[in-house]
């Protein structure tokens, strides 16, 4: 009996392509017309009466543009069962309830890899490149004003908060725009736009699954 009949190779991995980009940028649009499995990764926020919860500047509320707003380690620990097993119990997060209501299973169905997006996506890019689960990181980057209406559009239409609050937001996001992309940049995400970032994950869909290494190798 050969080596390789005792010690079988764990199943084959999938990869994780991290969509990241400023609020309003395309990320959930592009990720369901995809094709491929999506994690949300925005489901990680942290409940809206958790002491850590970061402050803006100016105390007039929490700031949920940063990522100390989010559960980092909940979201890695998603990706790596998910990249290992192929499905993995995830919270759905509800800005009615301002927390999470519930959870449901995320199925990749097969799928070689999948989409992670959210606005904290690049945060994760180092270690799930360190870890070889990593298909691509990508970051979406638009004119600001294009991305501040098609935020505030979304935002009104959702009812996420009062319109008032969505202007200041919206006129502070819109301010650091270039930085918000410089930053996820220099995460390791590559800045593209829509129709680019479809095709590199089209191309990620494409490859096989990489094998995963056997433990003692």
């Amino acid at each position: 009996m050969s080596d390789s009949s005792l010690n079988p190779l764990p199943p084959a991995r999938a990869r994780v392509i991290l969509l990241s980009g400023p609020s309003g940028s395309g990320k959930s649009s592009l990720a369901q017309r995809c094709g491929l499995p999506v994690l949300q990764l925005d489901d990680f926020y942290k409940d809206g009466d958790d002491p850590t919860l970061p402050r803006l500047p100016d105390g007039s509320g929490t700031d949920w543009d940063s990522p100390l707003s989010w559960h980092r380690a909940d979201a890695l620990a998603a990706i790596r069962v998910l990249t290992e097993f192929g499905r993995a119990q995830v919270p759905v997060y509800s800005i009615r309830a301002n927390g999470r209501d519930g959870t449901h299973l995320l199925d990749l169905g097969g799928a070689d890899a999948f989409v992670a997006e959210g606005i904290f996506a690049a945060e994760l890019v180092a270690q799930c490149r360190a870890e070889g689960l990593l298909g691509d990181a990508l970051c979406l980057r638009n004119r600001p004003l294009t991305t501040a209406w098609r935020r505030f559009r979304r935002d009104v239409r959702e009812g996420r908060k009062s319109v008032p609050v969505l202007l200041r937001r919206g006129w502070r996001l819109m301010r650091a725009e270039r930085s918000i992309v410089s930053r996820q940049t220099d995460l390791g995400a590559h800045p593209c736009d829509v129709p680019e970032a479809a095709d590199r994950i089209r191309a990620v869909a494409a490859l096989p699954s990489p094998q995963a290494v056997p433990a003692g190798r």
